[in-house]
């Protein structure tokens, strides 16, 4: 235990050096002719070998020297008359990186490109070695130097430099737009719809709302047996990702096209025009004589998320279908489930802030490459033989051009769990200010909550630089901030148990 605690405390001190080992970079290619706008791929490169500058305009622009036939690792692999000035690109293997960039550097290189077909590693060796070497040393892609050959030709010179990362990047605004203004809809959607719906069977009139979909009340024996699937289901896809992610896609469709239904059927309602019945069958679902305008929608919403599936890793344009299911699936879980006392969004938002946070500080103490399992699941494994996503977030593009968004995260992501937990306790104070007759205070209050936690979550991803569990910030400001509110209005009683219903029409 001791030896643990002392290799931790190392790695911690490691990672909290002011010199950074391993860095993203990118390598700005060209085509000697000058006839192609130039495009940049990303390297990974060690700056203990030699730091790249991080302003492109500073950097130097190089021809770049194809010896991808050899792996530079004896002089007779080195051509005749050198790498005067020039970075040559060679492939990985057969000796170390000293080795190669050594030869490189006393045949004149400038710097170095090596070519790897498996996953890109840091290139590392000693100190001595690193005061002997001068020059940049990187890797890059095995598909991005076949890429730099289809798009430029064999005549191409090149630039490596590494820019700054910004500390947020402008996605983090729409990001904030759809998850406040989904919990915000959500809730306020969900506290109305219910109220409604116990009006109308108060008045014996429940045919008004028959083609409402039901709502399922959360007990605490549900939650606990949620919170077990949640674990089960993480850890087989940790252990299993290749297999399961086309399960979880398959599903998302399903559950994403009934959601889509689901929030477009009341705008439908409305139109004049497609009121009238099929006919008589004995076919499922269509015996019920659904209207015509009813069942072009579900047409309508079952494309839309097949469309999705086809086209879902087109990163130009499916991520603004994924992000409209996304919301309209959260839209309809939150009108769907429903939790009916305080003490019930208390028990599943303090379980679920326990899972969080075990699942993505915790677990890098319990697995052998110190990856946590939430992080891990959530951006897809790097070693995934898929590169299928998990299509449960909310993604944007990064807007900022930098190294980060090049080579390893072009996505900003925010889970669903992060909108829906925090959604069920919003809809449950817009539930209870109707009982009430408040003004709705609690919704007001608990949805400024929300954007507040959401707003500590991106200052936390910020100064940490890692992936966080946005519970850990939302739980607390949501939960302390509505049961502050209760305190206050001396209705803590009352809204912990959710108690004494009373309809109160003009709030509908």
């Amino acid at each position: 235990m001791a030896a643990r605690r002392a290799w931790l405390r190392v790695w911690l001190l490691l990672c909290f050096l002011p010199q950074v080992y391993c860095e993203y970079g990118m390598v700005h290619v060209l085509s000697e002719k000058g006839s192609s706008k130039g495009k940049d791929y990303c390297i990974l490169f060690n700056s203990q070998w030699a730091h790249l500058p991080h302003d492109l305009g500073k950097a130097s622009l190089l021809q770049l020297q194809d010896q991808t036939a050899s792996v530079l690792c004896s002089p007779s692999d080195v051509p005749d008359g050198g790498f005067n000035n020039q970075i040559p690109m060679v492939m990985r293997g057969n000796c170390t990186f000293y080795e190669k960039v050594r030869l490189a550097q006393i045949n004149g290189a400038r710097g170095l490109l090596i070519i790897s077909r498996e996953r890109l590693v840091p290139p590392g060796g000693n100190r001595s070695q690193y005061e002997e070497i001068d020059i940049p040393v990187a890797l890059l892609s095995y598909t991005d130097m076949l890429d730099i050959g289809k798009s430029f030709g064999s005549s191409v010179k090149g630039a490596m430099y590494a820019p700054n990362e910004p500390v947020l990047d402008y996605n983090m605004v729409i990001i904030f737009v759809m998850a406040v203004g989904t919990v915000a809809i959500g809730g306020y959607w969900a506290g109305s719809r219910d109220v409604k719906k116990r009006y109308m069977k108060h008045k014996r009139d429940d045919g008004a709302e028959k083609h409402d979909d039901e709502t399922v009340d959360v007990t605490p024996i549900m939650i606990c047996v949620f919170v077990v699937m949640c674990c089960s289901m993480l850890v087989l896809l940790y252990f299993f990702y290749d297999h399961l992610v086309y399960v979880i896609i398959g599903i998302f469709c399903l559950a994403a096209s009934i959601g889509l239904y689901s929030c477009l059927s009341p705008f439908v309602r409305r139109f004049p025009l497609g009121k009238c019945r099929i006919r008589d069958n004995n076919l499922p679902y269509f015996h019920k004589r659904p209207q015509v305008r009813m069942l072009l929608l579900a047409i309508f919403c079952i494309s839309v998320s097949i469309v999705w599936g086809i086209f879902r890793n087109e990163d130009q344009w499916a991520w603004v279908l994924q992000d409209a299911l996304g919301i309209a699936f959260c839209l309809y879980m939150l009108k769907t489930i429903r939790l009916p006392t305080f003490k019930g969004c208390t028990l599943l938002l303090l379980v679920l802030f326990v899972y969080d946070v075990f699942f993505v500080f915790i677990t890098p103490f319990l697995t052998k490459t110190g990856e946590s399992i939430m992080v891990e699941v959530a951006a897809g494994p790097s070693d995934s033989a898929t590169h299928e996503k998990l299509p449960m977030v909310l993604k944007v593009p990064r807007l900022n051009s930098s190294p980060l968004a090049l080579c390893d995260r072009p996505f900003s992501l925010l889970g669903f769990g992060d909108i829906l937990v925090p959604g069920l306790l919003v809809a449950y104070c817009h539930r209870f200010d109707i009982q009430v007759q408040s003004s709705r205070v609690y919704f007001v209050a608990c949805t400024i909550a929300y954007g507040i936690g959401l707003l500590v979550t991106f200052v936390a991803l910020a100064l940490m630089q890692m992936g966080q569990p946005a519970l850990l910030y939302l739980v607390p400001c949501t939960l302390l901030t509505s049961f502050a509110v209760a305190l206050w209005r001396k209705e803590l009683a009352m809204f912990w148990t959710g108690s004494g219903f009373a309809v109160n029409t003009s709030l509908i």
